[in-house]
């Protein structure tokens, strides 16, 4: 894309960059890296990134639209839903019929706006009988897409996060790496050339025997399966209370840390 000078990323907590740590007990995660990405060929790139864990795509619309709208930045991100798509019962056309309306109004503001597929999750048990609930909501995103202009990053086709080592410990995040190839893909959909390759396969993995993978499965659920089930029948959120990470849209400051800021970034360069 043309001369990119202001970006503001909204969403929930794959935007807000779980589990990809960062400075001061905060996240890098994607969009951090790419920002940083953007900056090295824009110094003054101005960057905010509105997005909190746990936020459903109604809330994502009443909070942070507005205050997108409002700035008026030339790119912004756009991902949610998909805690939605978790809760048993949720309707994926009734969800893409609330996305549209914000894509809508981002556009009609000025921005140009990426979207984000969901993930395909045949590989993670819990969420394998989510697939085609969440297909069907893509494929309302690639026509919200076409109708408004939007450029889209296919998560679902991003076969390289199918390896575990593309997920954090509780399986719903990424992991750094993760992150990383997300950013990756992000920018080689904004007309940027990356010289690393987000599709690079993974090093050879050593197969774990099928008590060992049902050991760990247990382990999962015990820690991270069940406490979420718990925090839906209370009504509860892992946002709760917590204010965006970057609020404003200020010139970027980097990614907080020497290491992070070289995998951002350290050899992509403009097409």
């Amino acid at each position: 894309m043309d001369e990119l000078t202001s970006f503001v990323a909204l969403g929930d907590s794959f935007t807000e960059g779980m589990d990809d740590p960062g400075p001061n007990g905060t996240y890098l995660g994607w969009a951090d890296r790419l920002a940083g990405m953007i900056s090295t060929h824009q110094p003054g790139l101005r960057y905010a990134n509105f997005a909190i864990r746990g936020k459903m795509l109604q809330e994502i619309v009443d909070e942070q639209i507005p205050l997108a709208v409002g700035l008026k930045p030339q790119l912004v991100t756009f991902c949610g839903g998909g805690n939605d798509l978790l809760v048993p019962g949720s309707d994926p056309d009734a969800l893409a019929e609330v996305y549209e309306i914000a894509v809508a109004d981002l556009r009609a503001a000025g921005s140009e706006v990426l979207i984000f597929t969901g993930f395909d999750p045949k590989h993670t048990p819990f969420l394998r009988s989510l697939r085609g609930k969440i297909a069907i909501y893509n494929s309302h995103l690639w026509s919200v897409a076409e109708r408004y202009h939007c450029r889209v990053v296919d998560l679902w086709s991003m076969s390289v996060l199918h390896d575990r080592r593309a997920w954090s410990e509780d399986r719903l995040h990424l992991s750094p790496e993760g992150h990383r190839r997300v950013a990756l893909r992000a920018a080689e959909v904004l007309g940027f050339k990356p010289e690393d390759d987000w599709s690079t396969p993974w090093p050879p993995l050593d197969n774990e025997d099928w008590m060992t993978q049902r050991r760990h499965d247990l382990k999962w659920a015990r820690e991270h399966v069940v406490p979420w089930i718990g925090r839906q029948l209370r009504g509860e959120s892992m946002g709760d209370g917590l204010a965006p990470k970057r609020p404003e849209l200020l010139v970027f400051d980097g990614l907080g840390s020497a290491e992070a800021g070289e995998a951002a970034w350290k050899s992509a360069h403009r097409a």
